[in-house]
C-alpha cells in the first residue's frame, strides 16, 4: 500500500529544503552560525512552522539561546523569502527550536563506547587472572 502524503507533509519538506538554503545564503546575522535545519512540522491548517535546528559545533547553552533568538527576529524576513520561492497563499508563521535530539544521541553514544571499554579491560583483566591460576 501506498504512504499517504498530507499537504501539510509537502509544504514542510519544501520548507525544510529552502529555510536551509535562504539561512545558509541570505542571513548575514553573526550570531546564526553554521546552523542544520533537522525538521518542519506545518499544522494541518498551515498556519505555524515549527522548524527544528541544530548549530553545528556548538554546545554552549547561552550562544545556542543566542542564536536562537537570532534565528526567532529573522522569522519574518525568511518567511518573506519563502513566500517568493514557494508558491503557496499563505506561508506559515516560523517557529525556530532548538533540536536536542543529536546532542543527546553523541552523549548515549559515548555513553555507550565507555562502557564497553570499561568491560572489555574487566573481561581482559579477567582472563589475564584466570590464566595465572592455570599456571601455578
Amino acid at each position: 500500500m501506498a504512504k499517504e502524503f498530507h499537504r501539510a507533509d509537502r509544504v514542510a519538506d519544501a520548507m525544510r529544503r529552502e529555510l536551509a538554503r535562504l539561512i545558509q545564503h541570505e542571513v548575514r546575522d553573526p550570531r546564526v552560525g553554521m546552523v542544520n535545519v533537522n525538521d518542519v512540522e506545518v499544522s494541518r491548517d498551515l498556519t505555524v512552522a515549527k522548524v527544528y535546528v541544530t548549530l553545528v559545533g556548538e554546545d554552549d547553552r547561552s550562544k545556542i539561546d543566542i542564536s536562537m533568538n537570532a534565528l526567532n527576529k529573522a522569522a519574518g524576513f525568511l518567511r518573506t523569502q519563502l513566500a517568493k520561492e514557494i508558491q503557496i497563499r499563505t506561508i506559515p508563521r516560523l517557529q525556530f527550536r532548538y533540536d536536542e535530539t543529536s546532542v543527546r544521541g553523541q552523549h548515549l553514544s559515548a555513553l555507550i563506547d565507555k562502557a564497553v571499554k570499561a568491560d572489555q579491560s574487566k573481561s581482559q583483566d579477567s582472563d589475564q587472572d584466570t590464566d595465572k591460576d592455570s599456571d601455578d
